[in-house]
């Protein structure tokens, strides 16, 4: 059982542990052989390197707008928080802890933090509203951005087809109507919008720790 004072990587580990014992033996084998699979694979070639400035993209808010990126940052130091959808409980568990350790940080720095997902807004406000998130959270539909930063993750039909006998449907919560997610990503910008720093999970059950990020925005002043 976890608390909100354990640790990110702690709620992480837990949440994986309590899916072993809690879903059918054939999708918990399905689901490890893909994390085996995107372990194997490692970082993908072809992610954004550091000095990169991020293309300008529509966006679309919780609310069903339709924003850019650029006027989101604001000219600010930003981090950008890549994630799955609020479907997927790895992904509140580490917006959960970024509302809880980074956002009172990244204020303190005069940094923004920008969560992103390619569902559609109304998942993307179920992730604000249930995680009691205060910052802004996205969706980037057909995964323009991602695929701009390389982070696109591939499409495992076993995988899929687990997360289907579950009655789970990628495909109904993502915008443009496909399976395509992005790794869980961080990066960091600076005032310009140019990438500092990228970290890039292909296994979705870890994340980019609190402290990690922390030290990345510092090392831009």
């Amino acid at each position: 059982m976890t608390t909100s004072q354990d640790s990110m990587t702690q709620q992480l580990t837990a949440t994986l542990e309590g899916s072993l014992t809690q879903l059918p033996t054939e999708v918990s084998a399905a689901f490890a052989a893909d994390r085996d699979g995107l372990d194997a694979a490692g970082t993908p070639a072809g992610v954004a390197a550091v000095g990169t400035a991020v293309t300008d993209v529509d966006l679309v808010t919780a609310q069903g707008d339709t924003t850019r990126l650029h006027s989101e940052l604001g000219g600010r130091p930003a981090v950008l928080v890549f994630y799955r959808g609020a479907w997927c409980p790895y992904c509140n568990v580490a917006l959960g802890a970024y509302q809880r350790e980074l956002v009172p940080a990244l204020t303190e720095r005069g940094a923004t933090l920008i969560a992103i997902s390619p569902q559609k807004p109304d998942g993307s406000l179920s992730a604000q509203e249930s995680n009691e998130l205060t910052f802004t959270v996205l969706s980037d539909p057909g995964n323009t951005l991602a695929g701009n930063l390389g982070i696109i993750a591939p499409n495992n039909p076993d995988a899929i087809a687990a997360q289907k006998q579950l009655g789970l449907d990628v495909t109904e919560h993502n915008a443009d109507g496909t399976a395509d997610l992005p790794f869980p990503t961080v990066v960091v910008l600076d005032a310009a919008g140019t990438i500092s720093f990228i970290d890039v999970h292909p296994n979705y059950t870890t994340r980019t720790e609190t402290a990690d990020i922390i030290a990345a925005v510092d090392a831009l002043s």
